[in-house]
């Protein structure tokens, strides 16, 4: 993933990241500049990693980190080349580092940079309607429109021949060419990321963004949240009804179909060409096959193999559903 949205305030050095999380290891070198923070997948050499549950395993095996937050049980997954960071509770613990190297990814305050499009370097270029305000850093191709009292924030790029609907507020954005997003649609903003502790809510960062594919369409009131660690992402040729809500780090594959009031939780991967009927709902931290088909209002609690179809709550095999519901 990239983080060019977000200014990274490192290198910071391991002493500092230590003292943040109470911790205090012998035989390193407390001078070590740590670059960033990323997730098992996407780490490298000199930055640090998280690794918070077993599903996990197998990234955090292959993970080319120099440091990993984790626990007891978990540090043994880990390459020899990793150092363990152990700690009571990896995410709040998670939430602290990125804490120090994204701090601008905290809160999301509205954006004190737009301007009316009427006094930007795109008033000749696109066809906008009244009331739409643009931001810094932003992109937008050829041939595309924008309606009435939409904002476009900052870090937003968007591709050729794009359709944007009115009501609209959009950042921390790539959206790719030939895309349609109605009216009344939230993207790029901050997940529901933070943890209860002491009477208190620690707020997680979130320094990912949203991508949405080729020929996609957005339908009308839908939330789509950036992601806090890797990205969200819409797969080309799917198209999402009305009032939907996808959440932080959700991946939905190509060609799929998503019906009005389906929610689905953070973390979770959609295959390609899948179905998902009105208001059914999607736990976090799952896996949906290729082709799957879900019925709708029907409840999704466990991973769904590739060529299944479910429905139910919990979610089961359509035959078992039709034959306990007979």
């Amino acid at each position: 993933m990239s983080n060019s949205f977000f200014k990274n305030y490192g290198p910071i050095s391991i002493y500092e990241i230590l003292k943040k999380l109470g911790i205090d290891l012998k035989n390193l070198k407390m001078n070590q500049k740590i670059l960033d923070v990323k997730d098992l997948q996407n780490s490298n050499k000199n930055e640090i990693t998280f690794f918070h549950s077993k599903k996990y395993n197998d990234l955090a095996r292959n993970t080319k980190a120099s440091f990993c937050i984790t626990t007891k049980n978990l540090k043994k997954e880990l390459p020899k080349t990793c150092v363990s960071l152990i700690v009571e509770n990896v995410l709040v613990s998670t939430s602290k580092v990125t804490s120090m190297f994204y701090p601008d990814a905290l809160y999301d305050d509205f954006d004190e940079t737009v301007s009316s499009a009427n006094q930007t370097n795109f008033k000749d270029k696109i066809k906008f309607g009244k009331n739409v305000l643009i931001g810094k850093n932003v992109s937008i191709g050829s041939n595309c429109k924008i309606g009435h009292n939409t904002i476009i924030e900052k870090n937003v790029t968007l591709g050729d021949n794009c359709s944007i609907g009115s009501n609209n507020i959009i950042r921390n954005t790539l959206i790719k060419n030939n895309v349609r997003i109605l009216d009344n649609c939230v993207i790029g903003k901050h997940g529901f990321g933070f943890f209860p502790i002491k009477k208190q809510n620690l707020r997680y960062p979130h320094i990912g963004i949203v991508i949405i594919e080729d020929n996609c369409e957005i339908g009308c009131g839908s939330t789509i949240d950036r992601g806090s660690m890797s990205n969200t992402v819409i797969g080309r040729n799917t198209y999402l009804d009305n009032q939907i809500h996808i959440a932080h780090n959700v991946k939905i594959g190509e060609n799929s179909i998503i019906a009005g009031q389906v929610g689905i939780a953070g973390s979770s991967v959609i295959g390609k060409n899948v179905k998902i009927g009105g208001q059914a709902g999607i736990s976090g931290h799952l896996k949906i096959g290729n082709n799957v088909e879900i019925g709708g209002g029907s409840g999704v609690i466990r991973d769904i193999p590739d060529n299944t179809k479910v429905m139910g709550y919990p979610a089961k095999n359509i035959r078992e559903f039709l034959r306990d519901n007979k």
